[in-house]
């Protein structure tokens, strides 16, 4: 399947394909693949027809043969109507044949499912609303009493909902009851302690590649409960504790992401707990609040995995692995920390008595992924951890 000239797929739902956040990163893939000579195809999902023919896995779109499989593909599906029967059928069925998907079939199934999202986070120290929820589609009045311990009031939430919609804030237990009368029941519903100090008010972190590249307050216009842009909030530039910016990576590398938005709650006492994660972020208020181009972050990102740009990382790996082994001992006072570049760390280090938050700016991804890895692997005056920052590269390898 490989070759010298990478080729890079941008897969999407024929439902969605015209929303803002796919053109925008239908565009920054073709420009990117276009300046670089590399192989570019956008598909829509309901154009593949997946085969097994003589024993081996193929792929036809629109009645012609696939020869050339790609090397990465980019996917852009709407999580909140993926059906594991068809679209997530697709998306394994590439993942087998050898290409390298972001997000992987796996990291969207944790995703489309709040409390599924929950089940993979629990377990791992990671704060979170304690939540109650049920398997059938009919059991939201049985869970009315079973939910009481929460204390009211409480949050109740569709599992499959998006962009704050079918949230709702039950004052009481007739509240609850009118709730089972009123709602729809297509999926289940989940009950969660309500976090009073951030009504109204959440912080998006988008993370990409395992590094936060920007976060935006959002609060709510209208006193009601959720803060989402798309139902009137409004987002702004705000910077962020190491504590949320870790959490944040944490969440993401225990789903599986490449690219996600993690919604964090903000606790009385300055920390935070997980909300949701978003597989299908949305980017608009993001670009404009934190002065961003996400599109193009995500599609470097991209091109970072084709196996030519890997193999490369791999030779440099080597490179600096070897030199390391007669470096100078690492300073005292300055440690690495996941998702932090060597340049941030010495940041961190310098700045240490004005706090430990940044602004988002200074949190982004280099435009050039390459080129700021080669950077960081050949500076000599890189302080951090090597033996930590080798294994957190090695890994995009897996």
């Amino acid at each position: 399947m490989c070759s010298s000239t990478g080729r890079v797929w941008f897969l999407t739902d024929r439902r969605i394909k015209d929303d803002y956040p796919q053109q925008e990163i239908l565009r920054a893939l073709k420009g990117k693949c276009c300046d670089e000579d590399l192989e570019f195809r956008y598909v829509l999902m309901d154009e593949v027809v997946l085969t097994v023919e003589q024993g081996n896995l193929g792929i036809r779109i629109n009645g012609e043969f696939v020869s050339a499989y790609p090397q990465v593909v980019v996917v852009r599906v709407p999580t909140p109507w993926v059906q594991s029967d068809s679209d997530i059928t697709v998306l394994r069925h590439l993942e087998k044949m050898g290409c390298r998907l972001m997000n992987r079939p796996q990291a969207i199934l944790n995703c489309i499912n709040k409390f599924w999202t929950f089940q993979e986070l629990a377990g791992h120290g990671v704060p979170l609303p304690d939540t109650f929820s049920y398997g059938g589609h009919d059991n939201f009045a049985k869970m009315i009493e079973e939910a009481e311990v929460l204390e009211f009031p409480m949050v109740v939430k569709n599992t499959r909902g998006h962009r704050g919609k079918a949230v709702f804030l039950a004052r009481d237990k007739h509240h609850l009851a009118d709730l089972s009368h009123l709602i729809r029941h297509e999926a289940p519903y989940l009950f969660q302690k309500y976090v009073q100090e951030s009504h109204g008010r959440d912080v998006r972190v988008i993370v990409i590649g395992g590094r936060v590249i920007g976060t935006m307050l959002r609060c709510s216009t209208d006193g009601r409960m959720q803060s989402n842009c798309s139902l009137g909030g409004i987002g702004m530039l705000c910077t962020l504790s190491e504590q949320g910016k870790q959490l944040a990576i944490q969440v993401s590398n225990i789903l599986g992401m490449d690219i996600c938005g993690i919604d964090l709650l903000t606790k009385e006492d300055g920390t935070f707990c997980v909300c949701e994660a978003n597989a299908n972020v949305g980017f608009i208020a993001f670009d404009k609040a934190c002065n961003l181009d996400v599109a193009s972050l995500i599609a470097d990102y991209a091109l970072s995995l084709l196996p030519s740009r890997l193999t490369r990382r791999m030779s440099l790996l080597s490179v600096v692995s070897s030199a390391s082994e007669t470096s100078e001992p690492e300073l005292p006072g300055v440690t690495s920390c996941p998702g932090i570049d060597g340049q941030a760390a010495l940041h961190h280090h310098h700045n240490h008595d004005a706090g430990d938050s940044m602004s988002a700016s200074s949190s982004s991804v280099d435009s050039d992924p390459d080129t700021a890895t080669e950077r960081e692997l050949l500076t000599k005056a890189s302080i951090f951890n090597m033996n930590q920052f080798l294994a957190s590269e090695i890994k995009l390898l897996e």
